[in-house]
């Protein structure tokens, strides 16, 4: 691809500052996002999810507004399982449930 044809986008990803921080932030995005359609589909609240995951509702908040961009494993699939989710890794035919 010659320079005429690259994006803005893509010329802003060669800037190895940017693309950490995008990245950082993609991160926290989607993580969000997740959460909050985990919580839409089992219908559950802020204060709700986090006392059935034993977590604190700032916790839960912080995620779902994209301010908390890390969140321990553990804390993850107790969210996810408090949602009715579980949660596996596969790879080929075989699969894991964590």
């Amino acid at each position: 691809m010659n320079e005429k044809n690259v994006s803005t986008f893509e010329r802003e990803m060669q800037d190895a500052a940017f693309k950490e921080s995008f990245e950082k932030g993609y991160k926290a995005f989607i993580l969000s996002e997740l959460l909050i359609e985990l919580m839409k589909e089992s219908k559950k609240t802020v204060r709700g999810l986090a006392e059935e995951a034993g977590l604190s509702p700032t916790i839960i908040q912080k995620v779902r507004s994209g301010e908390q961009q890390d969140l321990k494993v553990s804390n993850f699939l107790t969210i996810a399982e408090a949602c009715g989710y579980h949660l596996y890794l596969e790879k080929g035919e075989k699969r894991i449930e964590i």
